[in-house]
């Protein structure tokens, strides 16, 4: 119990000291700064808290998307790198897709980085037919290499890569859970492999959130929460939660419960899936 003294500070002047457990002796004007002090430092280490929580997580592939759009590689190349323009000269005709013509150009990540930094890998640079054939085009791949960082780069090649689809486990329970995935519609709102991070007014952070990185983690602390998501459409943790409660229902897209839907085995298949992706995720950083 704090002792209190009266005391005067001048003629008809009151002042009360308190005496606290530490022997500080504070009149009221002291009392009020400190309380002032003290809320100000709360309410600055909840900002920082909030912010760390509100910050962006995006997974390469989708900053990769990102940077494609801002650098007009979709005129070309078609929305999400799905439909080429029409290129006339050519032989082939269009403008290469991500998707179903990138093998064809493109071996691996090394000569896709090539595509994108120096306009042709250094496999095709000194071949007379690809010369010929660059030439007689109207649209010709431009060199990116003097533009953007090697981390972008970095990001636009994950990008490129997860439209076509090449990166699948060898695990066959992990492979199941990428095909049940997609099987699901999972992809739909996930992007390709659960890669990407969509739009989504509304919610907390604006996207829907990958299969791996930050943001997973942040939602799904455990296996049985990640069936709870599945088969529920939310965590018990999340649904007890009156402030995740207002973000999710502000979302305009909403995770679908599937636990009409699934087959024996689906939730440990997908889970050996997202594992993959979350170690081959971190193995490229």
């Amino acid at each position: 119990m704090p002792e209190v003294q009266n005391g005067s500070r001048g003629e008809g002047e009151i002042v009360i000291n308190a005496i606290g457990p530490l022997g500080i002796f504070e009149d009221r004007k002291g009392v009020r700064t400190i309380f002032i002090i003290a809320s100000l430092i709360i309410l600055l280490a909840g900002g920082v808290t909030w912010f760390i929580f509100i910050e962006s997580h995006l997974p390469p592939a989708e900053r990769g998307r990102r940077l494609a759009e801002a650098n007009g590689c979709f005129n070309c190349h078609g929305d999400g790198g799905l439909r080429g323009a029409p290129n006339p000269g050519r032989t082939d005709g269009s403008v290469p897709t991500f998707e179903g013509d990138l093998m064809m150009y493109a071996a691996n990540s090394e000569e896709i980085r090539g595509w994108i930094r120096d306009g042709v890998p250094e496999s095709r640079a000194k071949s007379k037919s690809w010369q010929k054939q660059r030439d007689s085009g109207v649209l010709v791949m431009p060199a990116f290499g003097d533009r953007l960082s090697d981390g972008e780069i970095d990001d636009l090649v994950a990008f490129v890569e997860a439209v076509h689809g090449e990166e699948r486990p060898s695990d066959p329970l992990a492979l199941a859970g990428y095909r049940r995935g997609k099987e699901l519609g999972c992809f739909g709102c996930h992007g390709p492999g659960g890669r990407f991070a969509r739009p989504n007014p509304g919610s907390l952070k604006g996207y829907i959130p990958w299969w791996g990185g930050r943001d997973f983690s942040d939602l799904v602390h455990s296996r049985e929460e990640f069936d709870q998501w599945v088969e529920k459409g939310i965590s018990d943790r999340f649904d007890g939660n009156p402030l995740a409660r207002f973000f999710l229902g502000r979302a305009l897209l909403e995770m679908p419960a599937y636990e009409d839907h699934l087959d024996p085995g689906d939730l440990d298949a997908l889970w050996a899936y997202v594992g993959w992706l979350g170690a081959e995720s971190a193995s490229d950083r």
